[in-house]
Formats: structure tokens, sequence, C-alpha cells
């Protein structure tokens, strides 16, 4: 798009804003912001100090996860009238985690045309620095309850792709033992404070995730590998522990295998999952 050229179509404009840098909006984004009859924002208190430091003074309505619903009705009915509305998180991009997902939804039911404003986001910007595959599964929050987690976390373990999440410091340090009885034969990075002035980068593999320290402020993006492509000598697995593992694949997830094939037997629990997934890639 031509920076220069003033005519924006009207309807809804999902606006990406910086998740820490104010040097990270885009020229686009500022523009189709000055060009909006309202803004769409969680807080109010945060839009205005990007709206203010770039010289913005529009209309803002507030839209968080308690009154989307009710907004509903009062922004389609703005739109329907050929407006201009901008619609923006606290950070990053709507919709993702954030609230926007409802009225998109509901401006696509009402055929108003709706388009994006692409930008800063805490997903793209962990995956690109964590050398993982870019085949990537992005789940949001974790649920806050723990059975609820490892539910997910056991269905996410099946899937050979990177695993992003957010999740607060707090409620990581708690996660760690559901990280690595569900995650253990992978690497992780977690990206603490993304692009901010305290930003914290650490690398480490799943199995020594408990020896890692990290501040307990502010905001964590978490990425988990694809599985390690791992090749051992299997010299001591015995062939008749072998055979059971091949049977046991046809039927037996590799997690409830590994505890199988342990329970009774001093057998490194790690090699018998890599076994597991020798078998699995050959086939």
């Amino acid at each position: 798009m031509n920076l220069n050229n003033n005519k924006f179509k009207p309807g809804l404009y999902c606006v990406a804003t910086p998740i820490g840098n104010m040097g990270d909006i885009s020229f686009r984004a500022i523009k189709i912001l000055k060009e909006s009859e309202f803004i769409l924002c969680e807080d109010t208190r945060i839009t205005k100090k990007i709206l203010q430091k770039f010289e913005i003074n529009k209309r803002l309505i507030s839209n968080h996860k308690f009154n989307e619903n009710k907004n509903l009705e009062k922004v389609i009915e703005i739109l329907k009238k050929n407006k201009i509305v901008s619609l923006v998180s606290d950070a990053g991009t709507p919709a993702l985690s954030d609230p926007g997902r409802i009225l998109v939804k509901e401006c696509v039911r009402n055929e108003i045309d709706i388009f994006p404003v692409p930008g800063t986001s805490a997903v793209s910007a962990a995956i690109s620095i964590s050398g993982f595959s870019d085949n990537f599964y992005f789940c949001g929050f974790l649920p806050e309850k723990q059975n609820q987690v490892k539910k997910l976390f056991k269905n996410l373990s099946s899937l050979e792709s990177s695993i992003i999440f957010f999740i607060s410091p707090n409620k990581l340090d708690k996660r760690i033992d559901d990280i690595k009885e569900f995650f253990f034969n992978r690497d992780i990075i977690i990206c603490r404070e993304i692009t901010k002035y305290h930003e914290e980068y650490i690398r480490t593999s799943v199995d020594k995730l408990s020896n890692v320290n990290f501040s307990r402020k502010g905001e964590i993006t978490v990425v988990i590998s694809e599985v390690k492509k791992v090749r051992l000598s299997f010299k001591e697995l015995q062939e008749s522990d072998k055979k059971k593992i091949n049977k046991l694949l046809k039927k037996m997830s590799i997690k409830d295998i590994v505890k199988k094939v342990s329970a009774n037997r001093e057998i490194s629990k790690k090699l018998i999952y890599n076994y597991c997934l020798s078998i699995k890639d050959e086939n």
C-alpha cells in the first residue's frame, strides 16, 4: 500500500501493536489508527499511551473479555454505516489469545470487510529465534486446572511439531513436572519479556528444566521443540524387550509402553522411549 494514499476502505481493521518496544509499530498501523472513526481496545489506559506516543487522538471503546459480547450490536451498527474501526489488544496481534475473535466472527456473519494490519506477535517472535521446527502448534494460555493441563499435554505430546504457549512465570514453575512428564525428549526455550528492557531467553533441554532459574516477573512465551530424531544403540534392550515393545506399539501409546516395560525392570525410560520412536520412524 502506498503510504501517501489516504484512502482506506470501510471495515474492521485488526491492528497489531508493540509487545514491548514502541519502535516495532508499523507505519501502516499508525496511519490506519489515525484514520479510524473508533478504536476498540482492551484497556483504554494502555492504548492511550500508544496513541499519545504517535500523536493520535481518536475515540476509544473499551472491548475486553468481559464486555465484548455486549459491544457486538453497537460495533456492528457502526461498521454497517461504512465507518473505519480499528481493533487492538494491549500488546501484539488481536484475537490471538486476546479479545477480538467474537467480533471478527460477527463481522463475517454480517459480510463486513475485515482487514489485517500485521505486525508484532509473541508467537512468531519466539518461534523465529527458537531454532525449532516452523511447523508448530500454538495453544495460547494453558488451562488453570492441572488435570486439564495434563490432558492437553498428553494430546500435544503425540504431535511432532513445535509447541508454543503463553504462561506467567509463577505458573510455569508449577507446570515444570508436567512438561517433563510429556515432553522429556525435547528441547525448550523460555522467552521472557520479549522486546522489553529486561528481555531474557533461556535455552535448555526439558529433562534439565528443574535446574533452570528465571525471574518471576513479566510475561513468558514457551517454545518446546519437535521430537528429537535420535539414533542410539539399543544393545541394552534384550530381544524379548524389543519384541514386547513392537507388539505394544500396535495398541498402546509410547508413554504407556515406557511405564509398562520399565515397571519391573531396571531399564532406562529414555532408552525405551527412543527405541519406540525409532520403530515408529521406520514404519
